[in-house]
């Protein structure tokens, strides 16, 4: 098709404004689908994404339109996720396209993400088209809506299209606007073929499966492409598009965006974000595309350790589907042989053990997360520190920094007091407050990414009972007094609990962790002490009892001391089994504890 025919596009918003649900109304209107195939969240096809009501992945459709002027459009529509721990999906979604769809909810108004997504595609050139979804709702304000738009988004609130997805207002009209506004691909003028890779997933029959947008040249099956990352040379089978399900094309031209397979089997020999280009006569690499560094990390080992091997081909097929997700190989002498993985942030890590667990039936054992610190030890050296195996000792440790993170907080006014206390108990500091509307006020503040890995999210969902929202970004390291957390059962210290925390917050976390290991370890012929310590000093301790047998009740009768004998000969091999005996931590007890 002619390059002025062909319109690339995504849809960008905050988590639940309603993307999907547009996208299926765009998807039907344009006859992609009929109506016997229709069905909610079509292009959320992972059970996942559908139990949980959020995009995971993007997912690209070619559409053909019928425009007002009677001419015949191919429109690449690309659905991206809203939250933030998928930011890396949509960015590099935004690198395949020359417009974006901004959807704003007229009941909500403009949100943390929405924010952070604007920029994005504001950094990438993109023609945005602000959209105000949900009119229909008793209880939309889309006056407030416009008025957002231009005093926190600085776009004309003319510009914007009033639409309800769910009822099928106002469809055609962002149809006829992304024709308008959106500029068609433009070539690159490279010397030969220039094509971006900018997602995979693994197919047990095909190989790697690439979605490619072509920038310059054709691609077609036959072909010889070199991945200009990698250096390999291979030879393209197949290409196609989806309309959602994948179908075969004779070849994609430039600005057209598809699929390619080729003599690919491994996953690894694929970077996302890689440039084909001709090997004879290669072009330059297409720019716009960045690596995101994991921020958060959790140890992954199978329940059986047989199943190790077995779970590093799974992770090397889910991290070919999700390229933010990265994993080495690490050992623990509590669980055995697994991987260390990072993460974004903590949904993605959520998401990620669940697809592990469902889609590729892996019985995983998750330990707790942690995020980088850097340490300066006393020979002068910077060592990057993300388990708490890895901390040097003590009187070999110079500082300590820890990563911060630059943190929004949306709220309505009369939660302002409840999130100022929540952000000072996170050891945040509230370095500006902007209101936003009559309604609603926007706090910024830094803060340690530590304090919010775990609840911070869910803390301010229901403080503010739901009408809270949250968005981060890295901002840099900052010395502070952290200090390793170590449990110790029976004397010996146990890998899987040790934890780095702030020393204001160790004792509280020592007892906790003690309190909860007392629970699940099970009872011995000897007492257990378990005790929780930093740098050697014991902080907090409990003790597991042991089981008492009765040894006097076949003692009948005479002095006391017949009794007392047979309580020390008892208490005198309780002591030796005490020197001798180990504790066996059931699978079951770090799994409940690493729960808590």
């Amino acid at each position: 098709m002619e390059l002025k025919y062909i319109r690339n596009f995504c849809i960008i918003a905050h988590i639940d404004h309603g993307k999907t649900t547009l996208s299926d109304r765009l998807l039907a209107l344009t006859g992609t689908i009929s109506e016997r195939q229709m069905e909610e969240q079509l292009l959320d096809s992972m059970e996942l994404e559908r139990e949980r009501g959020i995009t995971i992945k993007s997912h690209p459709v070619t559409m053909m339109y019928k425009a007002r002027n009677g001419e015949v459009y191919e429109l690449n529509l690309i659905d991206t996720p809203g939250h933030v721990d998928f930011t890396y999906e949509v960015s590099r979604s935004l690198s395949a396209c020359e417009g974006a769809i901004l959807i704003v909810d007229a009941a909500q108004g403009v949100e943390a993400q929405t924010v952070a997504n604007y920029h994005l595609a504001v950094k990438k050139n993109l023609e945005i088209i602000p959209v105000i979804n949900k009119i229909d709702l008793p209880h939309a304000n889309i006056e407030m809506a416009k008025k957002q738009i231009e005093d926190i988004l600085a776009l004309p609130s003319e510009d914007a299209i009033l639409a309800s997805a769910k009822e099928g207002i106002g469809i055609e009209d962002i149809l006829e606007a992304i024709i308008e506004r959106v500029p068609p691909p433009t070539p690159t003028m490279a010397p030969s073929l220039q094509a971006l890779g900018y997602d995979s997933y693994f197919d047990p029959y095909k190989g790697v499966v690439t979605h490619v947008r072509v920038y310059n040249g054709i691609l077609k099956p036959g072909m010889n492409v070199k991945l200009l990352r990698t250096g390999r040379t291979v030879e393209i089978k197949e290409v196609g598009s989806f309309n959602p399900k994948p179908y075969i094309r004779k070849e994609l031209h430039t600005g057209e965006t598809g699929y390619f397979t080729a003599n690919i089997k491994s996953p690894l020999d694929v970077k996302m974000g890689d440039t084909l280009t001709d090997p004879r006569n290669p072009s330059d690499e297409v720019p716009g595309f960045q690596e995101i560094l994991p921020m958060v990390f959790s140890g992954i080992y199978p329940v059986n350790s047989g199943d190790f091997e077995h779970l590093k081909v799974n992770l090397a097929k889910l991290q070919l589907n999700d390229p933010a997700f990265v994993y080495q190989v690490e050992s623990s002498a509590a669980l055995g042989f697994g991987f260390r993985c990072g993460f974004l942030g903590l949904l993605h890590m959520e998401i990620v053990q669940e697809r592990l667990r469902r889609e590729y039936e892996m019985a995983i054992i998750a330990t707790y997360p942690s995020v980088v610190y850097r340490v300066k030890i006393t020979s002068g050296e910077v060592i990057e520190v993300d388990n708490p195996v890895l901390m040097p000792e003590p009187n070999y440790i110079q500082w300590i920094e820890e990563p911060m993170v630059q943190a929004f907080i949306l709220c309505p006014n009369e939660y302002i007091g409840d999130m100022l206390a929540l952000v000072q108990e996170k050891r945040g500091i509230i370095t500006n407050t902007e209101t936003l509307d009559s309604k609603r006020v926007m706090l910024s503040s830094r803060m340690p990414l530590n304090e919010i890995l775990i609840d911070f999210h869910d803390r301010i969902k229901s403080t503010t009972r739901g009408y809270g929202s949250m968005d981060y970004e890295h901002d840099g390291y900052q010395r502070s007094s952290m200090v390793k957390l170590d449990i110790m059962v029976n004397n010996e210290p146990v890998d899987a609990f040790s934890c780095i925390v702030h020393r204001d917050k160790a004792d509280g976390r020592g007892r906790a962790l003690a309190a909860k290991l007392k629970e699940v370890i099970p009872n011995q012929q000897f007492t257990i002490p378990v005790q929780a310590a930093v740098g050697g000093k014991v902080v907090a301790r409990e003790t597991v009892r042991a089981y008492r047998k009765d040894v006097t009740a076949k003692c009948y009768g005479g002095d006391i001391t017949r009794k007392r004998k047979l309580l020390e000969r008892q208490k005198e091999g309780k002591k030796r089994m005490k020197a001798f005996g180990s504790v066996n931590i059931p699978q079951e007890a770090f799994i409940e504890v690493l729960k808590a």
